[in-house]
């Protein structure tokens, strides 16, 4: 394997830091492949002013930093608690992706029937999830 660098200065990056350097752009560009994704896109966009443009790309990237840091938090509290989660083919793992999250809570609805609120297609997993993310979450499905 060849990487090419244009930091010429061996003592301010080892051949170690860069292959580190490197590998670390993966999540990086996972992120922005999210970004991309057909599945967050309810239909296409198109923008001629540039203001516009660059408030778009603005909270897109609001969006990744908010998605990457709940993804976190998931997968430490997962870990420091020493549990994991059925992921969509029913295998635990500590390291979920919030996009499975996501499309694991996709078919819960709220009814209100009788004038009483009620939440269906909500299972034990899904309060096991919420479980190991913040009260914001639990309060919205009547948790806490």
């Amino acid at each position: 394997m060849f990487l090419s660098t244009n930091v010429l200065d061996s003592q301010a990056l080892s051949p170690d830091q860069m292959l580190a350097e490197y590998k670390a752009q993966q999540i990086t560009e996972r992120g922005f492949r999210f970004l991309k994704d057909p599945f967050f896109f309810a239909s296409a966009l198109f923008l001629k002013n540039p203001q516009r443009i660059m408030a778009l790309m603005m909270i897109m990237v609001v969006s990744l930093l908010v998605y990457t840091l709940a993804q976190r938090r998931l997968q430490l509290a997962l870990a420091a608690s020493h549990q994991t989660i059925p992921h969509q083919k029913g295998i635990p793992t500590s390291t979920p992706t919030l996009r499975w999250v996501f499309q694991s809570f996709l078919f819960i609805r709220w009814l209100e029937i009788d004038g009483i609120p009620t939440i269906v297609n909500f299972t034990s997993n899904h309060k096991h999830i919420l479980s190991f993310l913040c009260s914001y979450c639990q309060k919205y499905y009547f948790i806490s």
